[in-house]
């Protein structure tokens, strides 16, 4: 059984995680084969947009706890792990396609990390959420990353020190993910919103979303400083020139991805 399946329908890319015995936990071999999805997925240009799932009664709980767990590891293998998995994690927002996560069930730990780390989240309304590593003696360090970013110090800290789940209505209101739906209406919503962003232009999407995780760190002087060069770069942009062409004739753009 693949662990890690791939889908092409139409523009969107889906990736299902594929290990429902072990509730999708993030193995050192899930975390390699998605991966070297992603970065194939990188280059084709007729992707535009990504949706990352979970097979099974859970979204994906973190970790594999077997690998990490036992005296026959050694510093080595620990920084091994956690290696693949902030490059794995950072690799979702260096993509050009917008990412968003369709999350059902639970999302732990390192799952909760996949979450937060994706671009934009969606969930049905009974999923839950936690980074209970407290709990075990093993602080969530690397899932407090993109979580702190997303959902702010006070919530993030609520979450890793005490370890309880958060409903998905909590989730919605920190802002972990963008909306919450009926179970049953979770895969359509999700191609809902895919089909939204997929029919605008490639180029215009990387080049946002780079702009855009290389501001938000950014006071504000410099951001606006970076924000204006961005923007007058992307008026010369061919896909820019031909939508501003587009809106004021009355008509539908025909994107070149340039």
């Amino acid at each position: 059984m693949e662990s890690v399946l791939f889908e092409k329908k139409g523009p969107v890319g889906w990736f299902t995680l594929n290990r429902p015995k072990q509730r999708n936990a993030l193995s050192l071999e899930l975390m390699g084969k998605l991966q070297k999805q992603l970065d194939l997925v990188a280059k084709n240009r007729d992707i535009r947009v990504i949706v990352i799932r979970g097979n099974g009664p859970a979204f994906c709980v973190g970790h594999n706890i077997k690998e990490l767990a036992g005296e026959k590891y050694d510093i080595h293998h620990f920084r091994k792990v956690f290696s693949v998995c902030s490059n794995l994690m950072q690799t979702l927002h260096q993509l050009p396609q917008p990412v968003i996560a369709q999350v059902h069930g639970v999302a732990m730990a390192a799952g909760c990390q996949l979450v937060a780390a994706c671009d934009l989240g969606i969930a049905d309304n009974n999923t839950k959420f936690s980074t209970p590593g407290i709990k075990i003696g093993l602080f969530c360090s690397t899932p407090m990353v993109p979580l702190s970013r997303v959902i702010g110090r006070r919530r993030a800290l609520e979450m890793l020190l005490t370890g309880r789940f958060i409903s998905a209505q909590e989730a919605e209101r920190f802002g972990l993910v963008n909306k919450i739906v009926d179970p049953n209406k979770l895969a359509e919503e999700t191609e809902k919103w895919t089909m939204e962003i997929a029919q605008y232009s490639l180029f215009t999407l990387e080049f946002g979303k780079k702009a855009f995780y290389n501001q938000i760190d950014q006071d504000e002087g410099s951001a606006y400083n970076y924000a204006k060069e961005v923007i007058a770069i992307n008026c010369l942009a061919k896909d820019a020139q031909e939508g501003m062409r587009a809106f004021l004739e009355k008509r539908k753009p025909k994107w070149k991805d340039g």
